[in-house]
Order: structure tokens, then C-alpha cells, then sequence
């Protein structure tokens, strides 16, 4: 059995410890990553990968080098350092975590145990899946929480970091723990490890955390969604939440300077702004309309060839000039929009031709894919305007017997 430094003390940063065992690892998934050996400690302050959350990493101290510890896992008891490089048995060495992304990960596993304490106290909700990756956090709960809901649970859960209570780590008898309240997602043999933060929560829970809730700094939920009955809510706390406030601000100052409005004002310009685009959109739409009306008056009966090529056209304003087109002549109606640089899209018809044959030829000439029934088919194509027109007018139309 390890001996568990980080039961004793989660702010342990470096430690000394022996090497009882190193073996070789043959397993592809952690190969992939670098990791080739399996190195087994005395004691140890590295948390192994559980309950939600990834292992620690650092570095095992040599006297003359050092070997990366990649992840921790643990098995029967011992927990086992995957490394890069193998360690000799017997050699001491010195332990090194890396503690920046250590008190991060307390810091969000704790800001979970706040906020779903507070979830279970005010609506009886329990937290079915937790996940702490190295980037989002994320608690399952299964019931639904409105928007008002969730902005109480996190001033509720702002007001337990601002009181600063010192955090509880509990091993209670079997007798001690009949009698007592707590949370926890799954059935435990053995000791069980309580986690508690009076007034809050009361949690079984095998994973360090801070030892007083103003360690956890700001606790920022920062989105939310209906999921499988109850809701996903997403949170980050502490630094990360920092790091998420700057890179926000960012965005909003940015916005602000391209929409030449204040920060605080940047929802109602951006509101302005959409309008406006709205209306230039409706304008164009009428623009639009009013020049395909103009090409489609130049159709008649005889008109062997309809090809209008255009950079920008909407798809149903498409079709609906090749339908019109179709009306008043049989001959090919097509439309292309796009470039020679950029390809094509089309939507070609013809009431007095076979257009499924005419749409292969011309794909297969111009690199082209596309489908539909007769009497109209679109699709895209890479060839050049000249290309299409080569094969498309010079096809003369045979009238419908």
C-alpha cells in the first residue's frame, strides 16, 4: 500500500520519497502518449485520475536529472506513476507536482462540492455525473433549474467563499456514519472519507480540496442546459474563472471598438446593428427580384438557352427564376452562382428536354455533382463559366412530341 501524502496534506508541492517498484508499460493507449513505464513510490503526494477529475502530473527528482510523471492511477492500494523514463528501485527521489494545476483542480472540485450542496439542500436534487477536465467543469443534476434558480445557487455559493470556513475531512466509524446526512454518487466498501463544509455540504469524497472555502476564489457557473430529465451545468472557479473574465472582457472591448459603443452598451448597438442589416437585406432582396424580373422579361418561346450567371443569388430565388423561365420557353433554364475561381452552384431545368442526361454531360465536363428529378436539378461544379456554356449552348432543343 502507498502511503497517501495527500490525504495527510493537500498543500504538500514537493515531498521525498523511494522507488519500490518500475515496471514497463505495453499498453498502446498510454505509449501514444509518451508514457512507457509504471513507477510505484513509497508515499506519494501525485492524486491518481477518479471521481470526475484527471490525475496530477510533475516530475520525480533524480540527483543529476528528473523523470515526468504523465499520469497516476491507482490499483488494490498502490497507486502507480506513469512516466517516460524508467526509475531504478531503491533510488530516492523527490516528488514535484505541479502545483499551479493541482490547486486549480481542488479549487473547482471544491467550488462543486458548494454548489451542489446547495442544490441538494434548496431542491432535493442530487449531483448524478461530474466532470473535471483541464478546461471545463461540468455537474449533472437530476432535476431542472431556471436561470433565476441558478443565479441564487451561485451568489449563495459567492456568500460561502466570502465566509472563509474551514474545511472538514472526516474518516467516522460505521456506527458514526448510520447516524449521519451525507451525499454521495456511489455504494462505498471500506473507510469512508467525508467531506464537509458546515452550513453547505457533507459529501463522501476521495479527492483533495482546499482547506478553507476563500481558497476558491470566485465561483462563476457560465452556462447551463436541459440534459436527460435534469440539467448540465457548467462552472469554473478561481483562476480559470479569471481567465475566463479576461478573455470575455476582451471579446467585449473588441466589440465595443468596432461598434464604436460603450462595453455596457454593446448588446443594444449590436441589437442596432442587426437591424440594420435586416433592412439592407430586405433592400436587396427587392433589388434582386426587381433585376430577375428585367432577365426574364429577354425570355421567349424561342429563347433556345437560359444562362444566368451571378456571384451572389439566394437558392430559392434560384429556382424560382428557372420555374418562370421554364414557363415561357422549352429550352435549358439554368442558373449559376459563384466564380470560375470558387466553382459553381446551379439549378438547371428544361420543360422540352431530357435535363438529367444534359445535367450528367455537363458535370462530367466541368467536375460537377449534383441530382433531382426532371424537369430541374442542381447541384455544384468546379468548371469554368465557358466550360458550361460550351456544353450547354451547344445543344439545340427538341420539342416535346
Amino acid at each position: 500500500m502507498t502511503e497517501k501524502l495527500f490525504y495527510r496534506d493537500s498543500m504538500i508541492k514537493e515531498f521525498q520519497a523511494k522507488v519500490v517498484s518500475c515496471s514497463p508499460l505495453s499498453e498502446e493507449e498510454y505509449t501514444n502518449r509518451g508514457i512507457n513505464y509504471e513507477v510505484v513510490l513509497d508515499r506519494t503526494a501525485f492524486f491518481p485520475v477518479g471521481g470526475g477529475q484527471y490525475a496530477d502530473t510533475g516530475v520525480l527528482r533524480l540527483a543529476d536529472s528528473q523523470i515526468r510523471v504523465l499520469d497516476v492511477r491507482e490499483q488494490d492500494g498502490i497507486v502507480l506513476h506513469c512516466t517516460d523514463i524508467p526509475a531504478e528501485p531503491g533510488t530516492a527521489v523527490t516528488g514535484v507536482l505541479d502545483f499551479e494545476e493541482r490547486f486549480s483542480k481542488m479549487q473547482q472540485h471544491t467550488g462543486e462540492h458548494i454548489v451542489s450542496g446547495i442544490v441538494n439542500r434548496h431542491f432535493g436534487y442530487r449531483n448524478v455525473g461530474f466532470h473535471l477536465g483541464d478546461e471545463a467543469v461540468t455537474m449533472d443534476y437530476d432535476g431542472p433549474l431556471s436561470g433565476e434558480e441558478l443565479r441564487r445557487i451561485e451568489w449563495e455559493a459567492n456568500q460561502a467563499v466570502a465566509e472563509d470556513i474551514p474545511i472538514e475531512v472526516l474518516y467516522p466509524t460505521e456506527e458514526e456514519l448510520d447516524t449521519m446526512v451525507y451525499r454521495s454518487k456511489i455504494e462505498i466498501e471500506g473507510q469512508v472519507r467525508i467531506v464537509r463544509i458546515p452550513g453547505y455540504d457533507t459529501c463522501a469524497c476521495c479527492a483533495p480540496h482546499v482547506k478553507t472555502t476563500g481558497a476558491v476564489g470566485m465561483i462563476k457557473i457560465t452556462g447551463a442546459i436541459h440534459y436527460k430529465g435534469g440539467m448540465r451545468v457548467n462552472m469554473l472557479c478561481g483562476f480559470r474563472a479569471l481567465e475566463d473574465y479576461n478573455r470575455k472582457e476582451e471579446s467585449v472591448a473588441a466589440i465595443s471598438v468596432r461598434l464604436s459603443a460603450r462595453q455596457e452598451e454593446v448588446v443594444q448597438a449590436v441589437s442596432r446593428l442587426e437591424e440594420e442589416i435586416a433592412g439592407q437585406k430586405e433592400k436587396i432582396k427587392r433589388l434582386q427580384e426587381h433585376y430577375l424580373k428585367r432577365r426574364l422579361s429577354e425570355v421567349t418561346p424561342d429563347t433556345p438557352a437560359v444562362l444566368l450567371f451571378e456571384e451572389e443569388l439566394d437558392p430559392a430565388a434560384m429556382r424560382r427564376f428557372v420555374n418562370d423561365a421554364m414557363e415561357i420557353t422549352e429550352g435549358i433554364c439554368g442558373v449559376f452562382v459563384g466564380s470560375d475561381k470558387a466553382g459553381y452552384r446551379y439549378v438547371l431545368g428544361s420543360s422540352g428536354r431530357d435535363i438529367t442526361a444534359l445535367a450528367k454531360e455537363m458535370n462530367q465536363a466541368c467536375s460537377g455533382k449534383g441530382g433531382g428529378r426532371p424537369p430541374m436539378v442542381q447541384g455544384s461544379l468546379t468548371g469554368k463559366r465557358k466550360d458550361v456554356e460550351k456544353v450547354l449552348w451547344g445543344r439545340k432543343i427538341s420539342r416535346k412530341v
